[in-house]
């Protein structure tokens, strides 16, 4: 008799016991069907993965998204969308795009930039934009006859920074009375670059400089040793670019390897 009564209380406790496991690894049951919470982590990793941090508060956030997606989830369902020849397509594609993008992670974090190469792709950069700085104001017009003119108004005692204004056909410069700031020599075509280092400070060109864009009236304002940024400023985007560098080249390599007919 005991034993009688006792089984209906032992199979209500099991069930509970177990809808209470249940739920320890679900978030949810949606239409009958449970929501495990690996989704909510997978979820969160993917954020992670691309840069955003994942807080405790998020967490409902992340929750409700993933039973959401169950909803669409099982209605797409419902309607045969899982057994279409466009969503089979679609999958194939997104296979490949996940295994593509994690062979060129594998391929980055087993070769990394080293601090040899970065201080290397620096030291060149130092080489090729080292030496002197011009701080240098042009005026550009279409004719010869016109920069001649302005260079007699000039000498006469005109201003060049408003002549600069006025006549500059350069929209850049010429609203700000011609003003090129400071440069290297080798960031203007060579009959400009010539023409402006041949100059002393405070100095303008005795005739108009012909070049590609017109005729210049250039004059040297200051000359300084480059200004050129410290390694640790600029090592994230030198980082950035060889890391580039050697993904083009190991997809290279592939390319070349592969035996295509």
């Amino acid at each position: 008799m005991h034993i009688s009564f006792f089984k209906p209380a032992l199979l209500t406790a099991a069930l509970a016991f177990s809808f209470a496991a249940a739920h320890a690894q679900n978030i949810a049951i949606v239409n009958g069907k449970a929501v495990p919470k690996s989704r909510v982590q997978a979820l969160a990793a993917q954020l992670e993965r691309s840069g955003r941090a994942v807080t405790p508060e998020m967490e409902q956030q992340l929750r409700e998204e993933v039973i959401i997606r169950e909803v669409f989830l099982q209605e797409a369902q419902n309607k045969g969308m899982d057994s279409t020849d466009d969503y089979k397509t679609q999958m194939e594609l997104a296979r490949q795009s996940i295994l593509i993008r994690e062979l060129f992670a594998d391929f980055q974090k087993n070769n990394p930039v080293t601090d040899a190469e970065v201080k290397a792709e620096y030291d060149k950069f130092a080489s090729m934009n080292g030496g002197k700085e011009y701080k240098s104001r042009h005026i550009l017009v279409e004719k010869e006859d016109q920069a001649k003119a302005i260079i007699a108004s000039l000498k006469k005692g005109g201003k060049f920074e408003d002549i600069a204004k006025k006549q500059s056909k350069d929209p850049g410069s010429g609203a700000k009375g011609g003003d090129l700031d400071w440069a290297n020599a080798s960031s203007f075509v060579k009959e400009f670059s010539d023409a402006m280092v041949s100059l002393k400070k405070g100095e303008v060109t005795s005739a108009p400089v012909k070049s590609q864009f017109g005729f210049h009236i250039i004059r040297l304002d200051d000359i300084r040793d480059a200004q050129l940024p410290k390694i640790e400023e600029v090592k994230p985007q030198i980082l950035q670019q060889l890391q580039s560098n050697k993904l083009a080249e190991f997809q290279q390599s592939l390319r070349e390897k592969a035996k295509i007919e």
